[in-house]
């Protein structure tokens, strides 16, 4: 079975798209933590692996990629037993991408827009 490397930090909701569906297609992986808050994503080793600097980067074999959903995809087309997790009728497969695409076009950016402020110090609360 082959393994692969999965770099990034257990905050990162698109870290964990990439790590639950290694776990569904039973792709056993290593996990590497790459600490954005210390710019260990900026380090000349990481930029080699992943130049676009963001996470999660995935390493299979020879191939490096990122984009949290394209590898989920990629996972899925090359390890998948069948098309259950990712279904080739159009229609189908319609509603699994609006599902996966529906967080970062809507969701995510609202989360960002609240809770981000919050965590990194930049959030001031109104004083009435």
């Amino acid at each position: 079975m082959t393994t692969i490397d999965i770099y990034g930090m257990d905050l990162s909701a698109p870290v964990r798209i990439v790590q639950m569906t290694a776990e569904c297609l039973g792709i056993k992986y290593n996990f590497k933590k790459v600490d954005l808050l210390a710019g260990e994503n900026m380090t000349p080793e990481y930029l080699k692996i992943n130049p676009m600097h963001n996470i999660p980067a995935v390493v299979d074999g020879d191939l490096n990629m990122n984009e949290s959903r394209a590898v989920a995809g990629y996972l899925v087309n090359k390890y998948g037993k069948d098309d259950k997790l990712y279904p080739k009728d159009p229609v189908t497969r319609y509603y699994v991408d609006h599902r996966l695409y529906f967080d970062m076009g809507v969701l995510y950016k609202a989360f960002g827009d609240i809770v981000y402020p919050v965590m990194f110090g930049s959030f001031k609360a109104e004083q009435k």
